[in-house]
């Protein structure tokens, strides 16, 4: 079994889906966003701006993935439409 050189392969950034409200008003707008490139560790660190969230946004749901399956009570929840399987 051969060694390998190097550092270890990062591991791979699953998608996230972040269910958010546009202010903290009662009658804000909900919205769906979903991030590739980056890791729950980072969204928790806060340490960068999403693009497409806006500072005073509120956060309701944080996913990890993408499956219709998985998404789909979570915006019903919200009421949202939801996706097709």
């Amino acid at each position: 079994m051969a060694r390998q050189k190097g550092r270890p392969a990062k591991a791979p950034n699953t998608p996230i889906t972040i269910i958010f409200a546009t202010s903290k008003n009662l009658n804000a707008k909900m919205k769906v966003k979903t991030i590739r490139n980056r890791s729950v560790d980072d969204l928790i660190d806060c340490d960068y701006i999403i693009p497409g969230i806006d500072a005073k946004a509120v956060i309701k749901e944080i996913l990890v993935g993408t499956k219709p399956d998985f998404i789909n009570p979570y915006l019903r929840k919200h009421g949202l439409p939801t996706l097709p399987k």
